[in-house]
């Protein structure tokens, strides 16, 4: 029986296609956006049979007899600002490419959303494939990367500027969450987003740094007028602090005006935000953590009230709003969460704070009462 398709038969990188192809046969397995021009003799040499190859530059004699053993062969898309086939999550360095010498708009990032905007309503099917394709394989990437980790949410408005006390407090929020051993998962943008992702980074490093950053930062409150000058001082605090934590960031170039943040460490950036926020919360296995935002916050709520109302995904997830008058007076959010959560296991899985330095104590007592429920 032919061996199935799973994560444990995906070639990503060089090191890992030497490692396979030294021990026997590339049968069956997926190799993923990986230069093997300089691997013809490997291949020549090497059983390909079912192997599927996406996005591979080789030799024409390679792809020849790789074709003819009777592997699948996508090659790679010539002319686009992003890689359809990438293995592997975007990271601050790769999207922001270029950013000292041409400015964010000769950015990778920049490009990706100029192509977006040129190609997302003329109708194209071949344009609307690729943005499919490249959206699957994030999510492949996204998958493989926070697989057995209890990842938590932080959801929150982009237009929480640095320099000031609810930026902090998001950034204190996310280094207490990451201290605790939880991935930071945010949407990947700036403000709020930005804020929980600082904090994870520099969650390994002494507390003064974060303070320190903090007012690096709040020289550039805002990414207009100049994303350029924004990013910049994102990689300053980089640069002197270069042993940040992980996080994860999940923006979408659907709001490509919104550029995505620095300070996560993996980007998993897509062009559906549908796909984007509903992979955003289902991964949020630990829980959510829901900051002060508008629109787009609201509808991450009942996003995620969604499935734990219905069970859809199994046991409901915690789920912590910040901000009692925000959330019960300017946009009273909390009320209908609370009907909804009305003598349903969900009930238990749900609490409002009124600081966010309260989170992640709700965020634990949950979690804690979701274990001893289960």
């Amino acid at each position: 029986m032919r061996p199935q398709p799973d994560h444990h038969h995906e070639i990503e990188t060089l090191a890992a296609f030497d490692q396979v192809v030294a021990g026997g046969p590339l049968t069956g397995y997926r190799v993923q956006s990986v230069d093997l021009t300089d691997r013809t003799e490997a291949l020549l040499a090497t059983d390909a049979t079912d192997a599927v190859f996406l996005g591979c530059p080789m030799s024409e004699e390679a792809e020849a007899k790789v074709r003819a053993d009777g592997a699948l062969v996508f090659p790679p898309v010539p002319n686009l600002p992003f890689n359809p086939y990438r293995g592997l999550l975007y990271t601050p360095d790769s999207l922001f490419e270029g950013l000292t010498d041409g400015g964010y708009e000769a950015t990778p990032d920049a490009l990706a959303y100029a192509w977006f905007q040129q190609t997302k309503a003329d109708g194209d099917i071949f344009a609307s494939m690729l943005r499919s394709v490249h959206d699957d394989a994030i999510s492949d990437s996204l998958d493989e990367h926070v697989l057995g980790s209890p990842v938590v949410g932080v959801m929150g408005g982009h237009a929480m500027a640095r320099g000031t006390d609810a930026y902090a407090g998001a950034a204190r929020l996310g280094r207490s969450l990451a201290r605790a051993g939880l991935t930071v998962a945010t949407g990947g943008g700036p403000g709020a987003m930005e804020a929980a992702n600082l904090g994870a980074y520099a969650a390994p490093l002494a507390d003064g740094m974060l303070d320190e950053a903090l007012l690096i930062l709040g020289k550039a409150p805002s990414f207009t007028p100049s994303v350029t000058d924004w990013a910049a001082a994102a990689f300053a605090v980089r640069s002197r602090w270069p042993a940040g934590g992980d996080s994860v960031g999940i923006p979408t170039w659907f709001y490509g005006h919104e550029p995505p943040n620095a300070f996560a460490s993996h980007i998993a950036k897509y062009f559906a935000n549908a796909t984007r926020e509903d992979g955003l919360l289902a991964r949020s296995t630990a829980g959510v953590v829901f900051l002060p935002g508008a629109a787009g916050t609201v509808q991450e709520i009942f996003d995620n009230a969604t499935p734990n109302y219905y069970e859809s995904r199994g046991e409901p997830t915690p789920m912590v709003l910040v901000d009692r008058s925000h959330w019960t007076e300017r946009l009273p959010a909390w009320p209908l969460l609370q009907a909804l959560a009305e003598e349903r296991p969900m009930e238990h899985r749900i609490a409002l704070v009124d600081s966010v330095a309260e989170a992640p104590a709700a965020l634990e007592r949950l979690r804690s009462t979701a274990i001893l429920r289960t």
